[in-house]
């Protein structure tokens, strides 16, 4: 499984850590950028990120600002794209299991390195549940596009 990883400055030192964790979980990371605190962004940033998963250059991917709303906002304008921001275990289970989110999106002034480690490998081992009612929600969000 190959995972995207992007931040902007405000995010970069949580997906330094994050790519490394998910490095060692045994995943294939690309790193995206940004990998400086100088201001970059972070549309930038989600718009490549989302472009390698529309091209299937990676299977799922993981984006980090300060809040996580901006990377999530932009990363939703793609086609294809469901990036969920996730504070709440209930909430990193769901995105993944009712929605088929394919980002996960974290805001580093909010989360814990060990808690979004934690969380980032409870998304990765969470499937779609493809029960006939999410799979025809997300076909719904499918056709908005």
């Amino acid at each position: 499984m190959r995972i995207i990883f992007g931040a902007d400055h405000g995010g970069v030192l949580l997906k330094n850590q994050l790519l490394h964790y998910a490095s060692q979980l045994g995943y294939e990371v690309i790193d995206v950028g940004t990998n400086t605190t100088e201001a970059v962004d972070y549309a930038d940033i989600a718009a490549r990120a989302a472009q390698l998963i529309q091209q299937h250059q990676a299977d799922y991917g993981v984006l980090i600002c300060r809040t996580g709303i901006g990377m999530s906002i932009s990363a939703n304008r793609f086609k294809g794209i469901r990036a969920a921001v996730a504070y709440h275990p209930a909430e990193v289970v769901l995105s993944r299991k009712h929605n088929d989110a394919n980002i996960l999106c974290f805001g580093a002034d909010f989360i814990k390195p060990t808690t979004a480690k934690r969380y980032l490998k409870v998304w990765l081992l969470t499937d779609f549940s493809q029960e006939e009612r999410h799979r025809r929600r997300v076909n719904k969000i499918d056709l908005l596009e």
